[in-house]
């Protein structure tokens, strides 16, 4: 059996990510570790979306750490966070598989409005065909005419075949017809586009599922990824999307997009303490190149340091 693994080492990330934590600069040198500067440190991290819960998490530990004598000094909490960070993402770390003995292994895409879904399918439609596979689109967002014109542009620049109908037709209807037609023509990797929708609407969800349910008939196996889209600017509330989404299609792994235009990078870290869930890419920036696979040490080097 022959996998396709798409995790490329990316480039660094300085100069990407919206704004950082800055500790770099806070713990620079060998400062004393005392109430001001935790309390500095406890700001940092809830004003970068880091989340209570973590934050209250590693401030603990940091005063255990002192109180044991094994930290003596800001430089010394500086590794330490690192550390910490690290092996709590360590888990989150985990590379898209695509296995080649499913045709179509088909990637369901989720995610709420305005997170930039169809545009991270086409990016990611890209670096598939640039791995070797034959990829096929299907235009589940029947709502929006623009959706669809977009991911026929992406179709068009990655000589990728798009499967859609007339706006307003039934989604799990197009889905159907790109599920047999991937099969017909022994396509790789079908990704699945859906409209975006509020994570708190109960008839939209339904169609959600009813959406997987076709897939799952067609391929009992299937789909074999669900991809949720989480926009990084969301904060706190993307913690909310995720439990929602994975309830009602049972989520697989994540993308968050718009890194760059956010001072809410922690956002990344409060979802591996929450979930432990693969976090297969990042956005930062508009460009084909700014979708990353997402690698653990290059994201904490540029949160750190930012």
């Amino acid at each position: 059996m022959t996998n396709t693994i798409i995790d490329n080492k990316p480039a660094g990330l300085f100069g990407k990510l919206g704004r950082g934590l800055g500790l770099a600069g806070l713990l620079s040198g060998k400062k004393p570790i005392d109430a001001a500067l935790l309390e500095e440190l406890e700001t940092l991290f809830l004003t970068a979306d880091v989340g209570i819960e973590l934050t209250q998490d590693i401030i603990g530990a940091i005063q255990q750490g002192v109180a044991r004598k094994s930290l003596t000094d800001s430089a010394a909490v500086y590794d330490f966070i690192k550390k910490y960070l690290l092996e709590l993402l360590a888990p989150c770390t985990r590379p898209l598989v695509i296995t080649k003995q499913e045709k179509p292994f088909v990637i369901m895409t989720v995610g709420v409005n305005g997170v930039g879904k169809t545009t991270t399918i086409g990016k990611l439609s890209a670096r598939l065909a640039q791995a070797g596979q034959t990829v096929m689109l299907a235009a589940g967002d029947t709502f929006r005419a623009a959706a669809v014109e977009q991911l026929q542009a992406w179709g068009t620049r990655n000589d990728v075949p798009v499967i859609s109908q007339p706006i307003g037709s039934d989604a799990a209807s197009v889905v159907h017809d790109a599920m047999e037609s991937a099969a017909a023509k022994s396509v790789n990797v079908l990704m699945v586009d859906t409209a975006g929708r509020q994570h708190t609407s109960t008839d939209l969800m339904q169609e959600l599922i009813k959406i997987r349910n076709v897939i799952n008939k067609r391929d009992v196996a299937a789909p074999h990824e669900v991809l949720l889209v989480l926009d990084a600017g969301t904060g706190q509330n993307a913690l909310v999307q995720l439990t929602n989404f994975n309830t009602a299609v049972n989520v697989t792994g994540i993308i968050i997009t718009k890194l760059d235009g956010t001072a809410k990078a922690g956002i990344v870290l409060a979802i591996a303490k929450k979930t432990g869930m693969p976090i297969w890419f990042i956005g930062v920036g508009e460009g084909q190149k700014d979708l990353r696979p997402f690698d653990a040490v290059d994201y904490i080097d540029a949160l750190l340091a930012s």
